[in-house]
């Protein structure tokens, strides 16, 4: 385990021009190296044919492997550049050429039509009403349901924000977060993920766009994490790069509180424990 870690010095959950990021990814790793980061991950959204506009192309996969690559060479030695990838579960993406797997929800499939749901408050009530019959708690359980069914997709190294489908829950009572049935199908996803993979984030990317005032997941989660002897990162799920560190000090107290000594850093070697 390296030395204590009073600031959080990477970023794994990048997004770039490629996909829906507003910057190039130069400037970015620029600003990560301006924040005192170690190193910066990118994660490009992967292709998927059912929403083109929300992810990157084919050919726009090649170019970004290509580019993060040459920069990863050009800031060898001042700081590591990883090449990542965000896996969405229903993907087309071979998963080749990659640093690191980030394995995401974004598509509830129901019948043969793949149905976005990280959107804002009024398209997710549309949802509801037209897929779920207005159910917000059966619209839960189908996410819930879905992201068990992940690790058939991809063996992915990161759990992406597990609970985005709380990204309104401050403002829009679609379901209620504190009720067991809620709870329940949220635990028994986490405990079935767990066996595929043991490592989840800590997301602030909401609070940067302004749907909430705190990071993914929610404590309860977070503490069961703990108790089932997973690790976390933390992560901006950066869009714009101003943010890149967005709330970090937040995330590390959020961790403490939740029962964590220590959060994770990806390194060459894999991931590297560190105490907080």
């Amino acid at each position: 385990m390296k030395s204590d870690m009073k600031v959080y010095t990477q970023n794994l959950h990048t997004h770039g021009v490629l996909c829906d990021g507003k910057d190039d990814y130069e400037s970015t790793i620029r600003r990560a190296m301006e924040l005192g980061f170690t190193s910066i991950g990118f994660s490009g959204h992967s292709y998927m044919s059912y929403a083109p506009s929300h992810s990157m192309s084919v050919e726009g996969t090649e170019e970004y492997k290509k580019t993060v690559r040459a920069l990863a060479e050009k800031y060898k030695g001042r700081i590591d550049v990883l090449c990542g990838i965000e896996f969405d579960m229903y993907s087309e993406d071979p998963l080749t050429g990659y640093d690191y797997i980030i394995g995401s929800v974004h598509y509830l499939k129901v019948g043969n039509e793949f149905v976005g749901f990280d959107r804002g408050a009024d398209e997710v009530e549309r949802v509801i009403d037209v897929y779920f019959d207005g159910d917000g708690m059966k619209y839960a359980k189908k996410y819930y349901e879905t992201l068990c069914e992940l690790p058939k997709y991809a063996q992915s190294d990161i759990i992406g924000h597990f609970d985005l489908i709380t990204k309104h829950v401050e403002t829009r009572s679609f379901f209620d977060t504190a009720s067991k049935e809620y709870r329940a199908c949220a635990l028994e996803a986490l405990h079935t993920l767990k066996e595929a993979c043991s490592v989840f984030e800590i997301n602030t990317g909401a609070i940067s766009r302004g749907y909430r005032t705190t990071a993914y997941p929610e404590p309860f989660l977070l503490k069961e994490m703990k108790a089932l002897g997973c690790g976390i990162v933390i992560s901006s799920d950066c869009h714009d790069n101003r943010f890149l560190d967005c709330h970090f000090g937040e995330a590390l107290d959020m961790a403490r509180a939740c029962g964590f000594t220590e959060v994770l850093t990806l390194e060459k070697s894999g991931f590297v424990p560190h105490r907080i």
